[in-house]
This record gives structure tokens, C-alpha cells and sequence, in this order.
């Protein structure tokens, strides 16, 4: 089984809303799939409680669930949606457990003077620097018209990491958040120009599947 971890240990970077719909996308491709929720605030699990029957399953994890609940579905995938703070013991556990790991980043001083530091305690983890387990970044909730935008692009260039893709602020994802969807569970023509965005990484897992 892959795993992959969705974590910034800064608040609102988008983590929920990015496992959410990687877990959907690798569902519509028919990729048994996971999503593990690492989060006290359970949002992954509600998403998934809201999820119309019809939809490629996606099932359900927890840290309380018993290590084998998902035995008999036999996941080919799992996504890990962290909470933030995740540092020290916590972090190291969480890595330590995959192979991918995913890092949204937005367009925010704030927000990236603290992914210097999530990204540098990332470094340390000896999964990454044996080469175990990669990691990504993803640039979410972008308006390319702003100087925030501009900023983050000159913040992500100094990292030698691969920037997967370019999300925008777009409404689409708060009704996804609303109705247990996806982008991959919509028509194209309700969520396009974001199903556009979303495409560099979906090229990415194909990789990986």
C-alpha cells in the first residue's frame, strides 16, 4: 500500500480541502483508497459521513479505529490528512509511516515564514534524507494578479523542491467540503478551470499508482 501525508504544521493551509479531494481522485480512478484522518478536529471524517452512497467509496480511518479495520477492503491507497501543529514525536511517526509527503503553502508571510520551519524539521526526518519518503509542495489558494502571489513564487524557488501545482481560492471547494465531493466527482464543465489546475497532480500520482 502507498501512503501519502498531507501536512503543514501551520493552520490553514488548505490540508483537509488537498487530502479530500487526492483521496476523490485516486477513488474515481478506481484505486481503493484510505483516508486517514490524524486530525482531533475529525473534518476528513464529516466529509466523508456526507458522501452521497453513489460516489467511489473512499473509507475511513481513524487513530482510535483498531490498526486492522480496513483489512477486508484491502487499500491500495491511503491519504493522511494532519493537523496542524504536527512537530516533534507526532511528526516523526507520521513520515516515518510514508512515502509521499504533500505540502500545501499559501499565498501569506505568515504562512510561509512558518513552512520554513516545517520544512526545514521535515529535512531532518531520516526517512527524507535517506530518501524514503519525498516531498512535494503545493501553492494553494493563489490569485497570480496579487503580490502575495509573486512572493510565494520567489519563496517556493528557493527551495529545491518540486511545486506540483497551482491551486486557486476557487468556490468550487468549499461545495466540495459542503457535499462529500470532489473535483474528480463532478462534470467537467461545473468545476473546469479548477479540474485544469488540479491536473499537474494528477499526472504526478499517475507516477506513483
Amino acid at each position: 500500500m502507498k501512503r501519502l501525508l498531507v501536512a503543514n504544521a501551520k493552520g490553514g493551509s488548505g490540508k483537509t480541502t488537498l487530502a479530500t479531494n487526492l483521496a476523490g481522485l485516486l477513488a474515481a480512478r478506481g484505486v481503493r483508497t484510505v483516508l486517514a484522518d490524524l486530525d482531533r478536529q475529525r473534518s476528513s471524517v464529516r466529509w466523508l459521513e456526507r458522501r452521497p452512497a453513489g460516489f467511489p467509496r473512499i473509507a475511513g480511518w481513524t487513530p482510535e479505529d483498531p490498526a486492522d479495520v480496513l483489512k477486508s477492503f484491502n487499500p491500495q491507497w491511503a491519504i493522511y490528512d494532519s493537523p496542524a501543529g504536527l512537530r516533534g514525536d507526532k511528526l516523526e511517526a507520521a513520515v516515518k509511516r510514508v512515502d509521499l509527503v504533500v505540502v500545501p503553502i499559501v499565498p501569506s508571510v505568515f504562512d510561509m515564514d512558518a513552512t520554513v520551519d516545517f520544512l526545514e524539521m521535515l529535512a531532518e526526518q531520516k526517512t527524507v534524507r535517506k530518501g524514503e519518503s519525498a516531498i512535494v509542495l503545493v501553492a494553494n489558494r493563489v490569485d497570480a494578479r496579487t503580490l502575495a502571489a509573486q512572493e510565494l513564487e520567489s519563496f517556493l524557488a528557493a527551495w529545491d523542491l518540486p511545486v506540483i501545482a497551482h491551486l486557486h481560492a476557487a468556490q468550487i471547494y468549499v461545495h466540495c467540503a459542503a457535499s462529500g465531493s470532489s473535483l474528480s466527482d463532478l462534470p467537467r464543465s461545473r468545476a473546469e478551470p479548477e479540474i485544469d489546475r488540479f491536473e499537474p497532480i494528477r499526472h504526478w500520482l499517475s507516477r506513483h499508482v
